[in-house]
């Protein structure tokens, strides 16, 4: 394959490409990472040319790139920066920017198409790049979609979406993005299950109580209000970021780590989340919003969006049989922390001569993805000069100190880099984008019906609604913030 490539920026004009792809793909140019010679080529609709494309780049890597590692210039790099001004859905348009591409290349060149676009002009750039011919490979040069998420409403949405994209791409050429996938702590948790033997032979029912899963945030819906109340906060952290993190937590080892390998085992797993019946709802979903969400512009007057969900699924295999996997997410909550919490069993005997109503606190294993990220793991010790009191201690593991402070890359970094050098590892794939749906349509409808647990309004920085708490306490538990203590 050739090394000359072209990435077109679908979308150049917007908040994405200025605050995530262009700092991250500057980053990794002054790390010569970057195939060469490389054009990087913005579309939109915003009446702009080359120069104020260059300027507004320019703008973005000031503000969001660290002085010391931009260093003086970087006029090299805004060199390599074209913009084609056109809409999404005119095919004169596209003709015009196949032409400005065509003339930049001057040579057979693989391509990088971002779609950093609202939902509804995923299918429509692609027919239209189809219908110019800019999706067609070679045996020497390949094409390349990255799609931002949502990616469809629902799972019919989701499925015809699909559907049509594989009329018109190889299902090797689409790249959906989930950035929470390029985070370190979670690319970490398969070496952290898979390269360490004193972890995986734990990793089943047999010693695990429960699981806990949380993305929460202490934002509140912002400017976002619109789509959030038409999304709800199912759709917009479930449906993706949660499951995906469900799913490398409770994945089979794959045979290799090749990406269709992990990515089958990753589709095994949702396949085996038993659904939520709508008997079960008001057991086993909770949903919650955030006092003065209603105030919030754009938002519908007497919305029953949630903005807080907590869920218990089970998963129905050998591993995992009987082992609840509690996942929760909320905005205007109390810290924002995202983690996974690993809470094993108590030990089957007490053999040290303690009060008989002691209770001798269980191992817990923190996986810290954000803000900060760290593993933590705790345990018992004995407290010095003392018959047998005991303490809990922690093993700590955080990147900042092991690796240096700025050793932990920009998600977008990571998911740029891997669709470059063509490794889909980090991105979703079509079927488990579908399983997903699966798990989450059926609540998203239950909670339109008589069997929806009641939406329960919670104070702005708490830690969410009661009835979350009683959830877990009603089966002798308690949600636990592990990395936002720390």
């Amino acid at each position: 394959m050739i090394d000359a490539t072209t990435i077109v920026i679908f979308g150049a004009s917007g908040d994405l490409t200025r605050r995530k792809l262009i700092p991250a793909l500057f980053k990794q140019w002054r790390k010569q990472r970057l195939p060469a010679p490389l054009r990087i080529v913005g579309f939109a609709f915003s009446d702009w040319d080359t120069a104020t494309f260059r300027s507004e780049m320019d703008s973005g890597i000031k503000e969001f790139v660290e002085e010391d590692f931009r260093q003086a210039s970087y006029d090299d790099f805004c060199d390599m920066l074209h913009f084609v001004q056109g809409g999404f859905t005119e095919s004169d348009d596209y003709a015009r920017l196949e032409a400005a591409i065509s003339e930049l290349e001057n040579d057979t060149t693989n391509r990088l198409y971002y779609l950093a676009t609202p939902p509804r002009f995923f299918l429509p750039i692609v027919e239209q790049m189809h219908a110019q011919g800019m999706v067609q490979e070679s045996d020497v040069a390949w094409r390349r979609v990255i799609i931002e998420k949502p990616f469809g409403n629902d799972l019919a949405s989701a499925q015809a979406l699909n559907t049509s994209l594989h009329k018109l791409l190889d299902e090797q050429q689409i790249y959906r993005i989930d950035h929470y996938l390029a985070k370190e702590t979670v690319q970490n948790i398969m070496v952290f299950r898979f390269a360490n033997a004193i972890f995986e032979p734990l990793w089943n029912r047999n010693y695990i109580d429960h699981v806990q899963i949380s993305a929460v945030e202490s934002v509140d819906v912002g400017h976002r209000a619109g789509y959030y109340d038409q999304a709800g906060v199912l759709r917009d952290m479930f449906q993706n970021h949660l499951m995906q993190l469900l799913s490398l937590v409770a994945m089979e080892p794959p045979a290799s780590f090749e990406a269709n390998s992990v990515r089958d085992e990753k589709a095994k797993v949702l396949k085996a989340v038993r659904p939520i019946s709508p008997e079960a709802l008001a057991s086993h979903t909770i949903r919650g919003q955030y006092a003065g969400y209603r105030d919030a512009p754009d938002v519908a007057d007497g919305s029953e969006t949630p903005t807080y969900a907590a869920l218990e699924l089970y998963i129905d295999n050998w591993r995992w049989r009987g082992v609840p996997f509690y996942l929760r997410s909320g905005k205007a909550l109390q810290q924002k922390a995202t983690e996974i919490i690993i809470q094993f069993r108590g030990t089957p005997h007490n053999m040290f001569p303690i009060p008989a109503d002691y209770s001798i606190r269980r191992n817990v294993l923190a996986l810290c993805i954000q803000p900060h990220e760290a593993i933590h793991l705790r345990f018992e010790t004995k407290v010095p000069d003392t018959d047998i009191d005991m303490r809990s201690v922690e093993m700590n593991f955080e990147y900042d100190l092991a690796f240096g402070k700025d050793s932990t890359p920009e998600a977008y970094e990571r998911l740029l880099l891997e669709a470059l050098d063509g490794d889909p590892t980090l991105f979703t794939r079509a079927d488990s984008i579908e399983q997903a749906w699966r798990i989450i349509d059926p609540i998203i409808q239950g909670w339109q019906t008589a069997f929806a647990p009641p939406l329960d309004e919670y104070v702005t920085g708490s830690w969410g609604p009661a009835s979350s708490d009683l959830m877990l306490s009603q089966a002798g538990r308690h949600w636990r913030y592990a990395c936002a203590e720390h």
